[in-house]
C-alpha cells in the first residue's frame, strides 16, 4: 500500500465555514472550520440527480484533516469510502466531514456554555450549508451521522436529540454506559493529580499550557476527562464541575449530571426512544477487547434500542476481535449498509 494519496474515483471539496454560532465561544477556539464534502463517482455527470448523505464525525482529539492520514498498509478513510462508491458496493452518497475540535481535545458534539455551541453547529448551520450548496436528498430520511469513539457518541445522542435531522446512524465503540466506561478511571486521574499537580485541576490546566503537551505522565487522560466535564457538567457561567473529588470518589450530584447524557439512558427516555423508534437504520458495533469497555456499551445500547422498541430489521449489531485501535476498516462497512436504506 503506497504511503501517499490514492487518486478518488469522486471529489473531495475542501471548505471552510464561518460560523456564526462558534464565533465568541468561551474557548477563543476558531470559528472559521475546515469541512471536507466527498461526492461519489457521476455527480458531475448527472446535474439533475440527488443523494443521500451521510455526515462523519471523529473521537476525542480529532480535527478533520487527519482523516488523511495514513497509518502504515492502510488507506485513510475517504479513500475507503470511496472505494465502497467506485466498486459499487452501496448506491452512491455524498460524504460530509465535520469538525468540532476544541482546544479541550474536543466537544462531544454538544453544546456547552464551557466550549460553545457544537450540536447547533452540527444540526443548525453545516447540514443546511451543504445541503444548500450540494445536491442532497435534503430530508431527515436520506441524511445518516455516523463515527467512532466520542465520533459513536456523537452519532448516538445527536439524533435522540434532532430526529428532524438525523433518520439514521452508526456507532463504533462510541462512549456509552457512562459507569462502567468513565467511572473505574476516576481514583487513578485523582491519583495523577495529587501526584503532579497538588490534587488541583487549575493546577493541571496551568501547567499544561505551559510546556509541550504530553510531556507528564497523565496529561491526555487527565485533560480528556476535563473535555467530558466541560461538555456533560458545565455551569452556566462555564465553570466545568469534575465529577470526583480528591479521593477518587464520585461526587453525586456531579455525575448525575453526566449520567443525563448517558447514550443508555436518555434511551429510556420517552421522547428519545420516540426518536429512536424512527430511525430507518441503527448499526452498532465495537471491538469485543475495547481497551475502554465500550463493547460493553454497544450490548447496552443495543439493548436500550430494542427496550425502545426498534424493530429488530433496522438494526445491526456486531462485536468482533479487536481492540479500540485500528478499527477503521469498520467504518465502509457501515458506510454500506447505511446507504442502502437511506437510497431507499
Amino acid at each position: 500500500m503506497p504511503p501517499w494519496s490514492a487518486e478518488l474515483a469522486g471529489r473531495l471539496d475542501h471548505h471552510v465555514i464561518d460560523s456564526a454560532l462558534l464565533r465568541g465561544n468561551p474557548l477563543g477556539d476558531p470559528h472559521r472550520r475546515p469541512l471536507l464534502v466527498y461526492v461519489p463517482p457521476g455527480y458531475d455527470d448527472e446535474p439533475r440527480r440527488r443523494y443521500p448523505a451521510v455526515y462523519v464525525t471523529q473521537g476525542y482529539t480529532g480535527q478533520v484533516g487527519m482523516w488523511l492520514n495514513h497509518v502504515p498498509f492502510r488507506r485513510s478513510y475517504p479513500e475507503l469510502a470511496d472505494a465502497v462508491f467506485a466498486e459499487r458496493r452501496a448506491p452512491p452518497a455524498i460524504v460530509v466531514y465535520l469538525d468540532a475540535w476544541t482546544s479541550y481535545g474536543g466537544s462531544q458534539y454538544l453544546d456547552s456554555p464551557a466550549t460553545g455551541r457544537y450540536h447547533s453547529y452540527l444540526c443548525d448551520e453545516i447540514v443546511p450549508w451543504v445541503d444548500a450548496r450540494y445536491r442532497t436528498l435534503a430530508s431527515r430520511d436520506h441524511r445518516a451521522i455516523t463515527g467512532k469513539s466520542s465520533g459513536g457518541y456523537a452519532a448516538m445522542v445527536t439524533p435522540m436529540l434532532r430526529p428532524g435531522v438525523f433518520g439514521a446512524l452508526a456507532t463504533h465503540a462510541g462512549d456509552a454506559l457512562f459507569e462502567v466506561a468513565y467511572r473505574p478511571a476516576f481514583p487513578a486521574r485523582a491519583r495523577l493529580l495529587r501526584d503532579h499537580h497538588d490534587g488541583s485541576y487549575p493546577g493541571f490546566l496551568a501547567d499544561f499550557r505551559s510546556r509541550i503537551a504530553g510531556t507528564r505522565p497523565g496529561d491526555l487522560e487527565l485533560m480528556e476527562i476535563y473535555a467530558y466535564a466541560a461538555a456533560y457538567s458545565a455551569d452556566g457561567d462555564g465553570t466545568v464541575r469534575i465529577p470526583f473529588d480528591d479521593t477518587g470518589a464520585v461526587v453525586p450530584a456531579v455525575w448525575e449530571r453526566w449520567l443525563a447524557h448517558d447514550p443508555v439512558l436518555m434511551a429510556a427516555r420517552p421522547a428519545h426512544a420516540e426518536a429512536l423508534r424512527s430511525m430507518r437504520a441503527i448499526w452498532i458495533d465495537a471491538g469485543d477487547g475495547d481497551e475502554y469497555y465500550l463493547d460493553f456499551g454497544a450490548v447496552a445500547f443495543r439493548r436500550a434500542v430494542q427496550a425502545a422498541g426498534v424493530p429488530g430489521e433496522r438494526v445491526h449489531f456486531e462485536l468482533f476481535d479487536a481492540g479500540h485501535a485500528g478499527i477503521e476498516y469498520r467504518y465502509p462497512l457501515a458506510l454500506a449498509w447505511l446507504c442502502e436504506r437511506l437510497a431507499t
